[in-house]
């Protein structure tokens, strides 16, 4: 057995502490991710499983392929989910996120600016089924809002807005917004104060202002916010379920069904657990998608910039 030279026992005796450094570290790294695993992975492994089986919550699951996938895209009512979730992401990104910028811009630099901003932020902290009541006593036929426009003698107090699609698709993405653009404004507003003023002051030295202002400085500064911002909303859209649950549970029928509400009700509804997984697998899918894609556009757009 050869000895070792000065060196390299030199070198043991200094790897030593980095060796125990790194297996305390990883002692204390391991239940956190034991417990992502435990509570993330495990749990998607097994819908990825129950999707292709046939499984009513009772008895062993039976495997039967791309069974369940088959009948999802051959039902037309899961073709208008798709429609009515496209609806929503587009409608959650105009309106919430748009009004929220809208509100914040124009408050911005106003004194007592959060004053403003308060009234629209009150009703993000109304949990969303409540949101769905209360919007849904304004929208019922002959509620609130056909009343008040039959009274004014205004157009549109005839319309069903909870009962005929996709107008009720519209009119719950309005309610949404009601409840969301009050925190899109926080953000934003945040966002407008951590801009420095010296390019702003430069570039008014140079003439503009109002929109151009906007337009050239303000909104390229903010496009790392708006890109959180907007991520958040195109995640939170593709899951709207509170919302849409309060006030038609998907109706008349699976008119107003978003891929979300499909989901729960061929689960825990029809207790079709192999279709309800094939259906949630399918809304991850395209959660991740979507998620991966708008990152990669924004980081690719900041670095060609």
């Amino acid at each position: 057995m050869t000895m070792p030279t000065p060196r390299q026992a030199e070198l043991q005796a200094a790897s030593r502490p980095k060796n125990a450094y790194r297996l305390s570290s990883i002692g204390f790294v391991a239940p956190s991710v034991l417990l992502v695993a435990v509570v993330l992975y495990l749990p998607f492994i097994w819908t990825t499983y129950i999707s292709f089986t046939e499984y009513n919550g009772l008895g062993d699951p039976t495997w039967v392929g791309l069974e369940n996938y088959r009948e999802m895209f051959a039902d037309p009512e899961f073709l208008t989910s798709i429609r009515n979730t496209l609806f929503w992401v587009v409608g959650t990104i105009a309106l919430p996120v748009g009004l929220g910028l809208l509100i914040a811009t124009l408050t911005h630099g106003m004194p007592r600016a959060t004053w403003f901003r308060l009234p629209f932020l009150i009703p993000y902290a109304v949990s969303g089924v409540a949101v769905g009541v209360i919007w849904s006593f304004v929208l019922q036929t002959n509620g609130a809002l056909s009343q008040a426009l039959e009274f004014l003698h205004l157009p549109g107090s005839e319309l069903r807005w909870l009962l005929d699609g996709p107008l009720n698709t519209f009119v719950m993405i309005g309610a949404s917004t009601w409840q969301g653009a009050g925190v899109n404004a926080l953000l934003f507003g945040i966002g407008l104060q951590s801009i420095p003023k010296e390019p702003i002051e430069a570039a008014r030295v140079d003439g503009a202002s109002g929109f151009t202002l906007f337009r050239t400085m303000t909104w390229p500064m903010l496009a790392p916010l708006t890109t959180v911002v907007v991520g958040l909303a195109i995640v939170g859209s593709l899951k709207t379920f509170d919302v849409i649950w309060g006030m038609t549970k998907g109706g008349p029928g699976r008119v107003s069904e978003t891929l979300a509400l499909t989901m729960f009700k061929e689960t825990f509804v029809n207790n079709s657990y192999g279709l309800g997984a094939a259906v949630a697998l399918f809304l991850t899918v395209v959660t991740v998608l979507a998620s991966i894609l708008y990152l990669r556009r924004q980081l690719a757009d900041s670095r060609g910039a």
